[in-house]
């Protein structure tokens, strides 16, 4: 995450402001984005394909606060979406509806006729139902709808496997055997227009060669539809390539996105790549303040005021997030969960953490830009954070704190 968030002096900035001060300012708990880590991430993805026609298509529900969505809109991001809401949030925040594809399995009807109205670049459709009920709706919108069918490689990303979506048991996309059958059923139907071809097959992979592997199956029945007069406009090998959270080596961008151009060389269809985590995920921290330290023979907690509704990829996963103190180390140092006040067991931030605390000292939860806002709720009615965008030493509130009245302002009593 270095040099957006780094320590000088023993205390951790983002960017050139103390989180000390943020904190300060906007209260616990609280997202904290660099926006220097996001333009470069974008910029550097970018570069990495040289003269190789593309398109990045932005995983939105990654992370889908609207100054996110227009600062990646105005370098130039497209947008992967897998619901209307998240096309409503790509439209308000500036975005171009001509950039985005249309993933997920389950596309109500209503949805695909704003998609259209929108004038998407295409439906990444994932059954043969799907097909049916697309068709049928561009029909009556005296429409066609632009399609590309994510395909199932069947290509194991040797990831955790809630986030591993490309292997044959997945409820996601069409089985690979039956693709080409798919392909020609749709390539007859009058109200769709073939645009090109899709594959996901996880998240958080640390290899290549999962990533090459299923692309080089979609080029190969890319070619086999050539062979039939079904021509592709694009090919989209969807995301998935993981960050540093611990130990993970994941390869660099430039390793990644060469491996793919050097696959495309020679072709005529445009690559199209669906990052995430990839750009969002070192971008942003989560803060917490320390309410309470708990010792027993057992264990130690130190009990924070941000909980697993603010952050539950730690209870979902399993997952790893660097825990470091935002000021000077003080005290004797100790091992503790680093829990919150949700009333579940499963409520921690980090397990067996070794840090020196006092009860009142600020806590940052690394590596948090990505499935964190977006993933968090108001169980326990508890207020979703504040979320705040640094650009250089000025902070900006993109997102306020939640009140207690909002969360029930939709709520009514019945008078029995």
């Amino acid at each position: 995450m270095e040099p957006y968030f780094s320590t000088r002096n023993g205390e951790l900035y983002a960017e050139d402001l103390p989180l000390s001060r943020i904190a300060g300012e906007f209260g616990t708990p609280l997202f904290v984005y660099s926006r220097a880590a996001l333009t470069d991430g974008f910029r550097s993805l970018d570069a990495a394909f040289g003269a190789t026609p593309h398109l990045i298509c932005y995983a939105v529900k990654a992370n889908s606060n609207l100054a996110i969505l227009n600062l990646f809109a105005r370098l130039g991001a497209g947008f992967d979406i897998v619901s209307g809401g998240e096309l409503t949030r790509v439209i308000v925040a500036g975005g171009d509806p001509g950039k985005v594809v249309f993933s997920g399995v389950g596309k109500s009807a209503t949805e695909m006729r704003a998609a259209l109205d929108a004038g998407v670049l295409c439906f990444n459709v994932e059954s043969e139902s799907e097909l049916a009920r697309l068709n049928t709706v561009a029909g009556e919108a005296g429409e066609q709808a632009p399609v590309s069918f994510r395909v199932n490689p069947d290509v194991d990303a040797r990831t955790h496997p809630y986030i591993s979506t490309g292997l044959k048991g997945s409820k996601f996309g069409i089985p690979f055997s039956q693709a080409l059958a798919l392909y020609r059923k749709a390539q007859a139907m009058p109200n769709l227009r073939i645009t090109g071809i899709d594959c996901h097959i996880g998240s958080q992979i640390t290899e290549v060669a999962p990533l090459l592997e299923a692309l080089e199956k979609m080029l190969a029945l890319a070619d086999q539809l050539a062979g039939e007069e079904i021509h592709l406009a694009h090919i989209d090998v969807g995301g998935g390539l993981g960050i540093r959270y611990r130990n993970e080596n994941p390869p660099p961008v430039d390793v990644y996105i060469g491996a793919l151009t050097r696959a495309m060389r020679g072709r005529h269809e445009k690559l199209l790549i669906e990052p995430g985590r990839l750009l969002v995920g070192n971008a942003g921290v989560l803060l917490a303040r320390v309410e309470y330290l708990k010792y027993s023979a057992a264990k130690n907690f130190a009990v924070v005021d941000a909980a697993m509704n603010d952050l539950i990829r730690p209870a979902l996963y399993d997952a790893y997030l660097d825990i470091r103190r935002v000021g000077e180390e003080h005290g004797e140092a100790r091992l503790y969960d680093v829990v919150g006040p949700v009333c579940e067991s499963a409520d921690f931030l980090g397990r067996d953490r070794h840090l020196a605390l006092c009860e009142g000292d600020l806590l940052a939860v690394m590596s948090a830009g990505a499935y964190g806002s977006a993933m968090s709720s108001n169980y326990n009615s508890r207020g979703r954070a504040a979320e705040v965008l640094v650009d250089g030493n000025i902070p900006h509130l993109v997102a306020k704190r939640e009140t207690i009245g909002e969360l029930f302002a939709r709520e009514r009593i019945v008078g029995f």
